[in-house]
């Protein structure tokens, strides 16, 4: 059996911060990450993991991916365009090759490279934006794909890709701003008896957001304080739309009351509300509107410069089946 034959699942996985793929059990695995982004984003840790940016018609940039492999034996790694869209609050992938206008765009000066045991390689990424181009947001994937076709002693081929994202806007003058509020404050208990916090959150800037955020629960019964808890990644909202963010929390957690903290932020954009909440002992509790929302300043990244090391966003595994 060989390396990628050796992979035993068939799903296609979204894994925000996963550095690579795994080609079966002390086999190794190969990834794909951004080596570069504009000195202008250096405080933006969106521009660190994606290709983001901001162009006018008629522009063009560059960037280089590093490639790297863990395998003890060569890959042979092909490098892509393909389209992505913004689906049920989701950045979604489309099936294999599937084009857009922002493919049409994106070059690489290396469709394929052949990676040495434990090996890294870089290749160069170049989006041309055509004068003619209508102004609005596009969104794509940089893949790195390895391919295993079914033999004569495998019946099971496997294809494993990773990529990194791109979220480009197109228009003149300077960026549109970027903002989210959050709207309301709704808590629950889940059937299986942890409680949740789901935060109705709007999109209320001009570029799409990933959000992602932290709860704090202070004030409760007998004092006690509960917390930091993350809040559930993966969701992306296009500009103008609306959706839920959802924390969910430990089972043994008292109903309360308990001054709830939650802070939503995506990219350099983030706000903090604060209120006091009560889950219910099923189903879900009273709403609670907001009125405002305090801004919070992200922290700048120390040290970061040019060459940044950012992280592939996606994970893609498939299996094939010949007769």
């Amino acid at each position: 059996m060989t390396l990628l034959t050796a992979l035993s699942q068939s799903t296609v996985s979204m894994a925000p911060q996963a550095g690579a793929v795994a080609g079966g059990k002390g086999t190794g695995g190969f990834g794909i990450r951004l080596a570069e982004a504009p000195v202008a984003r250096r405080h933006d840790p969106r521009a660190r993991t994606g290709i983001v940016d901001h162009l006018a018609p008629g522009t063009t940039i560059k960037r280089r991916v590093e490639l790297s492999s863990t395998f003890r034996k060569a890959l042979h790694v092909q490098l892509y365009a393909a389209a992505a869209t913004i689906a049920h609050h989701r950045f979604t992938i489309t099936p294999d090759r599937t084009p857009n206008e922002l493919t049409t765009w994106t070059s690489l000066d290396q469709p394929a490279v052949t990676l040495s045991a434990f090996g890294k390689k870089t290749a160069r990424v170049t989006i041309r934006v055509p004068a003619t181009a209508s102004q609005g947001e596009r969104y794509g994937v940089i893949w790195a794909q390895v391919t295993a076709r079914p033999d004569a002693k495998h019946n099971v081929g496997v294809t494993n890709r990773v990529g990194i994202p791109i979220y480009l806007d197109i228009g003149p003058g300077g960026e549109p701003p970027s903002d989210l509020r959050i709207e309301k404050l709704t808590p629950a208990r889940a059937e299986d008896g942890r409680p949740r916090l789901v935060a109705q959150v709007h999109n209320t800037g001009g570029r799409a957001l990933d959000v992602s955020g932290t709860l704090w629960l202070s004030d409760g019964p007998g004092g006690l304080r509960a917390g930091p808890y993350a809040a559930t990644l993966g969701v992306t909202l296009p500009p103008g739309d609306t959706a839920p963010v959802m924390v969910v929390l430990d089972r043994r957690m008292p109903n309360g009351p308990w001054k709830a903290r939650l802070t939503l932020r995506s990219g350099m954009v983030s706000r903090t509300v604060s209120a006091t909440v009560s889950f219910p002992d099923k189903g879900t509790g009273t709403a609670i509107a907001l009125t405002s929302n305090s801004a919070y300043t992200v922290p700048a990244l120390a040290g970061l410069v040019i060459v940044v090391g950012g992280v592939p966003l996606f994970l893609l595994r498939r299996r094939s089946r010949t007769r």
